[in-house]
């Protein structure tokens, strides 16, 4: 396994910082039981008396279902640690789980349910709008592309490679529209958009502002459809989160140009602007833009960064749905932040530089690790060669950096 042999190198073992309590997002009494209670959110309560051993010989926090021990795991350094043991079963749990609720998921330009399991975890299912080899009209705007559940998939597995961490857990995943969505949902306005399309397959739409109408309708095969399920982050209430604007965000507009497509010096003004100008947030930002011009992923806004940990954190890389879109080209502008601030972490770079070698190769990294998605193949081949073209580009950036 060369993902092995990956994780075993030296570079993927460098010690994050020791994690002190205040840099858990959750201090937890490992010895206290902790009942789940059903509120429409993945709230877990502390009951009043602590256990400290349950009959069978486990702590309570042995029993505490995978999503929960995600959630308690999560620090100002990592989502998830690199070896993390709870990985596989929260990845099964997210494929095989029974749905006990299904509602859309509001705000956003396209179709998205939450998923609720009858241990109280709760996974954001995104639905299959275009199949593996469908590239991205070379006519169409980066703002009115489809989301592909499949760059969701890959994403979390990419991002890992990299070792960023800092995409949920997803897992693809074959969902029958009739008995895990139309027959379970509380959802009325979601409820009034099924039908039975003259195929004879079971179609919904939902309700959004883009796709959602009986022409963008979603339709199963005759009624399972595949989607992608990424494990849902700690409730706002319990575990705050910032957004932030990205400085590099494009203008979402069809001619009119963003500060920093016109500027080549526009990396200066951002360094003198908090939370840029001290910290490691710029470098941060620069990671997220190495894994998004991997993806070719033109659709970062924002990103978002848990309150608690101020500054002094990682960037969340949610919604990735609009990568994996074309092959055939490469988006240079998404690498405007690397090439005008010439910075990277010297971590970042190292392990670009040996995925950039034969043993190490990024495509087949990938490849690998998607082969264990109950959905696979998850990219079409012509996807995963890009990566290592891409990947070249990004070296040659930092060589020009360097050289200068």
């Amino acid at each position: 396994s060369k993902l092995a042999a990956l994780f075993q190198h030296p570079l993927y073992n460098i010690p994050i910082p020791e994690v002190t309590e205040k840099d858990k997002l959750f201090v937890v009494n490992p010895m206290e039981k902790f009942s789940l209670h059903s509120s429409g959110s993945d709230e877990w309560v502390s009951s009043s008396k602590a256990e400290t051993l349950l009959p069978t010989g486990k702590t309570a926090y042995d029993t505490y279902p995978a999503w929960l021990k995600f959630h308690v795991g999560i620090n100002r350094y990592e989502l998830y640690p690199r070896r993390d043991p709870l990985m596989p079963t929260l990845l099964r749990d997210l494929a095989t789980q029974r749905i006990v609720s299904s509602v859309q998921k509001s705000g956003g330009t396209q179709l998205k349910l939450i998923m609720t399991f009858p241990n109280y975890g709760q996974a954001l299912f995104k639905p299959m709008k275009q199949t593996r080899d469908q590239e991205t009209p070379i006519d169409f705007f980066y703002f009115s592309d489809f989301e592909r559940h499949n760059a969701e998939i890959a994403a979390f597995h990419l991002d890992r490679i990299l070792d960023f961490r800092r995409i949920p857990p997803v897992s693809g995943r074959l969902v029958n529209i009739t008995k895990e969505i139309r027959d379970i949902t509380t959802d009325k306005k979601l409820a009034k958009t099924f039908f039975i399309s003259p195929a004879g397959n079971v179609c919904f739409y939902g309700e959004c502002s883009y796709y959602c109408s009986t022409e963008h309708a979603l339709c199963g095969k005759p009624d399972q459809l595949e989607g992608s399920m990424a494990a849902l982050l700690p409730d706002k209430t319990l575990a705050k989160r910032r957004s932030w604007r990205s400085p590099w965000r494009r203008s979402y507009h069809k001619s009119r140009k963003a500060e920093w497509e016109m500027n080549p010096n526009y990396c200066a003004q951002v360094r003198e602007t908090p939370p840029y100008d001290r910290g490691h947030r710029l470098l941060d930002l620069i990671d997220m833009t190495v894994l998004d011009f991997l993806m070719g992923n033109m659709d970062r806004h924002h990103y978002e960064t848990f309150e608690k940990f101020g500054n002094d954190t990682f960037l969340l890389h949610l919604d990735n749905g609009r990568g994996f879109g074309t092959h055939s080209r490469d988006e240079l502008s998404i690498l405007a932040p690397l090439r005008q601030c010439c910075s990277i972490k010297k971590s970042t770079y190292l392990r670009l530089q040996l995925l950039a070698t034969q043993p190490y190769r990024l495509s087949d990294l990938l490849r690998e690790a998607l082969a264990t998605d109950p959905l696979a193949p998850i990219l079409a081949e012509p996807h995963l060669r890009a990566l290592d073209r891409r990947l070249g580009k990004v070296l040659e950036v930092v060589g020009r950096c360097l050289a200068r």
